[in-house]
């Protein structure tokens, strides 16, 4: 081969493209050219996809993002509805201190009082009173122990201060005298 030949071979090897030998493998290459250009539209669509499902994805989080500050900055409104009556009152009673006798202070201080465990328990604020229950040192905070003939040890003898759970869960505990068997003499 000449140098021209070379050229001209090198210059064409570039440029060659495979040719079928046969009609069967002209459509067998047709057919793995149409289900490449299928699969390229399918990737292509799952592509597209694919980003709508992002972009809706990104789209939810930040509207989940602006739900939780808007509860946080609005979640204690009601909260605070609720116990606007209770300040009412409690202002009315201090206004009237000097003019009530003691018999209307202490039904306005009912009243009042009413008022709150209204507003407590509308939000799920219950009171823990465990006299005369097993002590329980996950809800109880035992102040004392005292001896007792007549309940049963480590039972709940008496209530010093109740607690409070918030829907289940424990806000304060109840402060409480717990009884113990009397010592023998």
């Amino acid at each position: 081969m000449t140098a021209n030949e070379r050229d001209r071979h090198d210059a064409g090897a570039e440029q060659t493209t495979v040719l079928p030998e046969t009609a069967a493998d002209l459509v067998q290459l047709e057919k793995l050219q149409q289900s490449l250009a299928e699969s390229e539209e399918r990737a292509k669509s799952h592509w597209e996809q694919y980003l709508r499902a992002v972009a809706e994805l990104d789209n939810v989080r930040k509207r989940a993002q602006r739900d939780i500050e808007s509860a946080n900055r609005y979640g204690l409104e009601k909260l605070a509805q609720e116990l606007l009556p209770v300040k009412d009152s409690l202002e009315l009673a201090v206004q009237n201190a000097g003019r009530a006798d003691s018999a209307s202070l202490r039904a306005g201080s009912e009243a009042t009082l009413a008022l709150l465990d209204k507003a407590l328990d509308k939000f799920g604020v219950k009171m823990i009173d465990p006299a005369g229950e097993p002590f329980d040192p996950g809800r109880h905070e035992a102040m004392m122990a005292q001896e007792s003939a007549t309940a049963e040890p480590n039972s709940v003898l008496q209530v010093v201060q109740p607690g409070y759970e918030l829907n289940g869960r424990l806000l304060r505990p109840a402060r409480v005298i717990v009884a113990k068997e009397p010592s023998r003499p």
